[in-house]
């Protein structure tokens, strides 16, 4: 008995963190070209996300006759409004108007300065203006 746990052998803490500096410097390398990934495809679900939001609102527009207010906002796109007797929704396949991909709400405006109606995200840091994933993503360009 005594014999096998002789022949036994483990990894010694040098070898140990050898392995761990590996993985270090792996992650080092690799880490910051998936963030660089991640920041670009939250760009492009937020551009998809406003397009469906504009098609579920000229659907609306269709129905009702116009866009919502501005203090009806998006919510009219999935609750009926008090006056939206030619309502026929909800216009979004979810319960609920989805937020962006930095969960914050879209900001929607109508009428629009730039077109009937004004849809846009803030990015990242949820202010106007920015640059990579802070730029603002929106529905007029």
């Amino acid at each position: 008995m005594n014999h096998s746990l002789k022949n036994r052998q483990g990894f010694t803490l040098l070898e140990l963190l050898v392995v761990l500096g590996i993985i270090a410097m792996l992650a080092g390398i690799v880490g910051p070209q998936v963030m660089k990934h991640m920041g670009t495809a939250k760009l492009k679900a937020a551009k998809v996300q406003i397009e469906d939001i504009s098609t579920a609102l000229d659907m609306y527009k269709l129905d009702v006759g116009n866009y919502p207010s501005n203090q009806q906002g998006l919510a009219a796109l999935v609750e009926k409004p008090a006056d939206g007797k030619q309502w026929n929704g909800p216009y979004l396949r979810k319960e609920k108007v989805p937020v962006d991909p930095w969960q914050q709400e879209y900001h929607y405006q109508m009428p629009g300065q730039h077109g009937k109606f004004d849809l846009y995200s803030y990015g990242a840091d949820d202010k106007q203006g920015g640059e990579g994933e802070d730029q603002d993503i929106n529905s007029w360009e």
